[in-house]
């Protein structure tokens, strides 16, 4: 049992690197089965478009995939476009919080999309495909020839026997394709150092509260769900209990729509406030300003309601 817990806090403390480690084995085991099975250069004058189509399109819907299963982008689009959000937020403010939260969810949503264009890159056949197509590598193959070496280089990635007469091209292509990929993968690893090495030089609080505040954030998320669970459960049965038995409903306290907005506004810890989540800040904020209300009803109309029912009882 110790060896399992400590296999589970090693998956926890590390689960970022794992969940992209594990987005990038998929990948890859993704763009081989799609380079040996599905994929069949056309060798005609389509080669260009079909290669890119295999290089780029499935990249550009994995990156689209990336920011629709993340949780934050809804987060941050949800309620944008209302007037009504973020009455007390100057532009600026919210632009800086919106970037905030956008660089991190796409650096996410880039790794898989990335990922299969280098592996792409080093296996070489779809670039092959298409720069076989390529106009511009017509010229300097195909310099100063016959419409006859367009045609044969068109062929050049389905026919062995052909490609003996453009031996030299068509390594130079697969090495092409390599450096491209190799260099795409050393530049990534050099802008996430870089990245990464800005984000901890500009952090605003020490390298151990920055820890705390990532576990505090991950706990806080869980108990969130929990909580909100068992709320929205005791809620719905009281509703349907109501609704079923013609009884009177009673007092539930549930949040407001003016609190729910106070906690769902992106936050970014900073050096001028000890709060580590809206939610943190919300609870120091209200301390004792009455927080409790009943459901349907915001906190003015309950006091009203409230007091309307004593003095009828008087």
């Amino acid at each position: 049992m110790n060896e399992l817990q400590k296999v589970v806090d090693f998956c926890i403390r590390h689960q970022t690197i794992l969940g992209c480690s594990t987005v990038s084995l998929l990948t890859v085991a993704s763009e081989r089965i799609f380079s040996s099975v599905v994929f069949q250069c056309p060798c005609n004058s389509g080669n260009m478009l079909y290669g890119c189509s295999f290089l780029l399109v499935p990249a550009c819907v994995l990156f689209l995939l990336g920011f629709m299963v993340n949780p934050s982008t809804w987060h941050l689009l949800t309620g944008m476009c209302s007037q009504e959000k973020h009455p007390h937020c100057s532009t600026w403010e919210a632009c800086a919080h919106f970037c905030q939260v956008l660089v991190p969810m796409t650096a996410k949503a880039s790794v898989a999309p990335l990922t299969w264009i280098a592996v792409a890159l080093l296996g070489a056949n779809f670039y092959e495909c298409a720069a076989s197509g390529s106009s511009l590598l017509e010229r300097f193959f195909c310099k100063d020839t016959g419409a006859d070496c367009r045609n044969q280089l068109l062929k050049v990635p389905c026919d062995e026997e052909l490609s003996a007469n453009f031996t030299s091209g068509r390594l130079s292509l697969q090495a092409q394709s390599q450096l491209i990929g190799w260099f795409l993968i050393a530049s990534i690893i050099t802008m996430v150092l870089i990245s990464t090495c800005v984000r901890h030089c500009c952090s605003p609080v020490s390298y151990l509260q920055l820890r705390f505040w990532e576990i505090y954030s991950k706990k806080e998320q869980e108990l969130f769900e929990i909580k909100a669970k068992e709320h929205a459960t005791q809620l719905a049965e009281r509703n349907t209990t109501c609704f079923f038995e013609t009884a009177d409903p009673e007092p539930f306290c549930t949040p407001s729509n003016e609190d729910w907005q106070k906690i769902s506004n992106p936050y970014t810890i900073n050096s001028h406030e000890q709060y580590y989540s809206m939610i943190h800040k919300y609870v120091n904020t209200n301390r004792g300003k009455g927080i409790k209300f009943k459901g349907g009803q915001d906190r003015t109309d309950s006091t009203n309601v409230d007091g309307n029912e004593t003095q009828s009882e008087l």
